[in-house]
């Protein structure tokens, strides 16, 4: 190789690194980072008998899938909830800025009753279907839908008590004493007496995810620091930066042309992976770097196999093009069942796993998809644009 052509090569190597270090590096530091990044809040709930409700096998599992609600309703994204022995559950949250706020939400017991003037209670929270935060003129309420059972009894309860208080209550204290003007049909209604929004928001929470079944106290609560630590998240920024480099010289120096589309082909990959995942609010754990990574890898030897067929076609006396398009064809089969093998094995991580193997499948998922596009749209696109030009009409010029 020429010392203009190396010149030209390492050139074109620093754009693509400062491409990726303007664009894609600000973007993926932009998307939320999971406990393992940037550490978050601990918090143990244990279960407390009362002479209401018991402590039970059944109430715990029903308490874990309530608070999972309860935490997906907050958009805290791979939150880690496990039991410890019968009556614990174990909560993480990654990241959040309100944790008294939070770890309040995860442990009330959320029991909403609507009762009449003598005190008995008519309906309840099960009796609910939806529960929305909203403004009118300016104050918060919560707006909310009875199931079709619970709006007969809704309706049946003002009947009976027009010109009289009707209390509603959650965990026994009162939410709003309306008097009631006259019989609501429909199934609707409205709860009012919040001073905030959030605090709107945070009942409506409640009512969605329903009541936990027992009464659950915190007994710890802790802030933890990121379990890589910043110094090896340092590192590992270090070496993916290095790996990057590497990979960029190495397609341009045995590639050439074809090379730098490839780089070019693999910036725009990662760039809409970012994209993506940011759209969809993902958050990002080491799991989840592991899944880009990986699909980084399948993205790059996608197009090592075009490259290496288109190589060989053209030394089988094929014109540029010609070789161009059997290579593409000849290693379309081989990219196509590595690809659908390996996002067979992300839907499956995805089903059966739990939390940040569920992070790494989706970003598997995802980058193995994308790099199936790269490989087989923007590469093509590109190099076809290149041999159309007529610019380029050496083999050499295009590694083969």
């Amino acid at each position: 190789m020429r010392w203009g052509n190396l010149t030209t090569f390492l050139i074109a190597t620093l754009a693509i690194l400062l491409v990726f270090g303007f664009y894609i590096s600000p973007l993926a530091l932009s998307i939320k980072q999971g406990l393992d990044l940037q550490g978050g809040t601990h918090v143990v709930l244990e279960g407390v008998d009362t002479p209401d409700a018991q402590v039970t096998e059944d109430a715990i599992q029903r308490v874990v899938k309530i608070i999972e609600r309860r935490v997906n309703e907050l958009g805290l994204t791979e939150p880690v909830i496990q039991r410890q022995g019968d009556r614990r559950v174990i909560v993480e949250l990654p990241g959040i800025k309100d944790p008294e706020g939070a770890i309040a939400l995860l442990g009330k017991t959320a029991l909403l009753e609507f009762k009449d003037e003598s005190g008995a209670t008519v309906l309840t929270g099960k009796d609910l279907k939806d529960a929305q935060a909203h403004l009118n003129n300016n104050r918060p309420e919560v707006s909310i839908e009875f199931t079709d059972a619970g709006g007969k009894l809704f309706a049946d309860l003002t009947a009976k008590n027009v010109g009289k208080h009707i209390a509603i209550e959650l965990d026994q204290q009162l939410l709003t004493n309306p008097v009631v003007q006259e019989k609501i049909a429909g199934g609707k209604a409205v709860i009012t007496g919040e001073k905030t929004m959030e605090e709107a928001q945070n009942l409506a929470i409640l009512l969605r995810s329903g009541a936990l079944p027992v009464k659950m106290e915190v007994i710890e609560t802790r802030t933890v620091g990121p379990t890589l630590g910043q110094d090896s998240k340092d590192k590992s920024v270090f070496a993916f930066s290095i790996s990057i480099g590497a990979i960029v010289l190495f397609m341009l120096l045995f590639y050439r042309l074809s090379g730098l589309v490839a780089n070019i082909a693999l910036v725009l990959y990662i760039l809409l992976l970012l994209v993506l995942l940011k759209m969809l609010n993902a958050t990002m754990t080491l799991p989840g770097i592991a899944g880009v990574i990986l699909s980084m890898g399948m993205a790059v030897d996608a197009n090592v196999l075009i490259f290496e067929r288109f190589k060989e076609e053209f030394r089988g006396g094929k014109t540029l093009r010609a070789a161009m398009d059997a290579g593409f064809s000849r290693a379309f089969n081989t990219i196509i069942d590595s690809h659908v093998t390996t996002l067979v094995a992300a839907v499956v991580l995805f089903f059966l796993g739990t939390g940040p193997i569920k992070g790494f499948a989706v970003t598997l998922g995802l980058g193995v998809l994308l790099s199936l596009f790269s490989a087989i749209t923007i590469t093509r696109y590109l190099l076809k644009s290149l041999m159309n030009s007529s610019i380029f009409k050496s083999g050499k010029a295009f590694g083969a």
